[in-house]
């Protein structure tokens, strides 16, 4: 760490601190790291696309029981929409930092926004093709009844 706070290319592996500066260890850190969690999901659910996904994924869910998917299709799309919820939480973190680090316009700033964009919209398309595949193509091609 230099004088001038942490370099970015040094390991964080130290426990969460309290705001006092103290380390927590056991269940204190835990519940310290559980608190950030859900600071994250909060500050989450103020992105549009976020809330656009909670919805489309509520519409799967609805579709996945009057199409009667099975218990492992729902474990599938269950683990899909985590794994998305996990990249629109890294893509905004990129978001927030190049927009600390950079406010101007910049070649680089734009392509590392423009990168964590597509690794969410790949994610959004597996999640909407796995939907399709359950709710419509797996009764056509294996003739499952609805």
């Amino acid at each position: 760490m230099s004088a001038s706070g942490p370099r970015l290319d040094e390991p964080n592996d130290t426990p969460p601190v309290r705001r006092s500066g103290k380390k927590l260890t056991g269940i204190a850190h835990l519940l310290a790291a559980g608190s950030y969690s859900l600071g994250g999901a909060r500050r989450l659910l103020g992105e549009a696309a976020f809330r656009h996904e909670l919805i489309a994924f509520g519409v799967a869910m609805v579709a996945f029981v009057i199409a009667g998917a099975t218990l492992f299709q729902y474990v599938a799309m269950a683990l899909l929409f985590l794994l998305m919820i996990a990249f629109e939480a890294l893509n905004t973190a990129i978001e927030e930092i190049v927009d600390r680090v950079s406010p101007e316009i910049s070649e680089m700033g734009r392509n590392a926004k423009d990168l964590g964009s597509l690794a969410c919209l790949c994610l959004i398309l597996a999640n909407a093709g796995y939907a399709f595949y359950v709710v419509f193509l797996s009764h056509m091609l294996y003739g499952a009844a609805i």
